[in-house]
């Protein structure tokens, strides 16, 4: 009797603690299940919008001055003065310098006498051909000598009008020792000094720069050549851009009006140029600038927020947030981004919400929740 006592006892705590063991063990599967339950991501959403939207190319451009002169003298000579200050704006015709005249009026002088005398043997030429008229018909003399007379009033004309020629050379060489301002503009540095000896167009005396207006050229891939042909050729007075200095918030409204007949072969781009006021010469010759040109405009495009796609091997990808809080990673294709705005071609329609911040923590099939950009900083990997 206490034998099979015994033995009763030890099969109730085997089943006892058998029973224990299965307990724990389900609830240790329900707690790892409960584990791999990924939590939900915050995240902030966009919805993709259909309108039409302008396809704006934005290059780096560079200021050129409407006109620009080197002057150089036409004469060899000698600097008497230098009549501007540097930087000062000039008016068209305004003297800038001024080289020594001695030696051009001295010529001009010498030139002025010798006509002076072939204007004298001429005319007593003239006369010697009329005495002979009459004394010819009066048979004094004969018509050979008459025909003499006019040979030689013939002579000394053309002499006269030698020296006449010389005497206005000698007077547009007095001229060119006075170094004018071609056209209105700003001068540049002192390249000469009193007393600096010039060779003909070869010392550069000064630059003159028009700065109202000014041409901004920039350069633009050859694939966009059609856009910018149709957009010469519309009817339009002129292509519109938008020229900026970089960073900056200023705009100044411009006018296209010079289209390259070429591409360069060793870039693939055409050159462009846009006229600028600049009325206030906010701009100097030289800056670079930001150019945004528009080029065409397309209808009923796709926009989103351009920080919502992301980049892998295979292209351009995005998340997109399904009605059951899900989301699902799509492939797409992006025809243009515009600063915070891209421009999707395929891949996205209308009205779908796309996520656009917490990308980091997404799977397919995640689930996420909508909300505000601090819990979206704070739920990056590692935080």
């Amino acid at each position: 009797m206490t034998k099979t006592r015994s033995f009763l006892l030890i099969v109730a705590v085997l089943a006892a603690g058998g029973g224990a063991a299965w307990h724990f063990t389900k609830t240790d599967a329900s707690a790892g299940k409960k584990a791999q339950t990924p939590p939900t991501v915050p995240v902030k959403l966009a919805k993709a919008v259909v309108q039409d939207v302008p396809l704006r190319l934005e290059i780096t451009g560079r200021t050129e001055a409407y006109e620009t002169v080197t002057l150089k003298s036409r004469v060899d000579g000698q600097v008497q003065s230098v009549t501007f200050t540097e930087g000062q704006h000039v008016r068209q015709g305004e003297v800038l310098l001024r080289l020594d005249p001695a030696d051009f009026q001295a010529r001009l002088n010498q030139v002025a006498a010798n006509l002076a005398k072939s204007q004298a043997q001429l005319a007593k030429a003239r006369a010697d051909v009329e005495r002979y008229i009459a004394l010819r018909a009066k048979g004094f003399v004969s018509e050979e000598k008459v025909s003499e007379m006019r040979t030689a009033a013939a002579a000394a004309e053309s002499s006269a009008q030698a020296d006449a020629a010389a005497a206005e050379l000698a007077r547009l060489q007095l001229s060119y020792a006075t170094i004018r301002a071609p056209f209105g503009g700003v001068v540049g540095a002192k390249l000469v000094f009193p007393g600096a000896a010039v060779k003909v167009n070869d010392t550069a005396l000064a630059v003159v720069n028009r700065v109202r207006p000014l041409y901004v050229g920039f350069a633009v891939p050859e694939k966009y050549l059609p856009q910018l042909q149709a957009g010469m050729r519309s009817g339009q007075k002129a292509m519109k851009a938008a020229i900026s200095l970089p960073g900056g918030a200023d705009a100044w409204e411009s006018d296209v009006r010079f289209l390259d007949n070429g591409v360069d072969v060793t870039t693939g781009t055409i050159q462009l140029k846009a006229i600028l006021p600049n009325a206030d010469e906010r701009l100097a010759p030289g800056q670079f600038v930001t150019v945004s040109l528009v080029l065409d405009t397309l209808k009923d495009a796709v926009v989103i927020p351009a920080e919502a796609v992301r980049q892998s091997t295979e292209g351009s990808f995005l998340f997109v947030a399904k009605e059951d809080g899900s989301v699902a990673m799509r492939k797409v294709r992006v025809a243009s981004v515009q600063k915070q705005t891209a421009i999707i071609d395929e891949g996205l329609a209308g009205g779908e919400t796309v996520v656009t911040e917490g990308q980091l923590r997404l799977t397919p099939g995640a689930k996420v929740k909508a909300a505000d950009a601090a819990d979206v900083k704070t739920s990056t990997p590692g935080k």
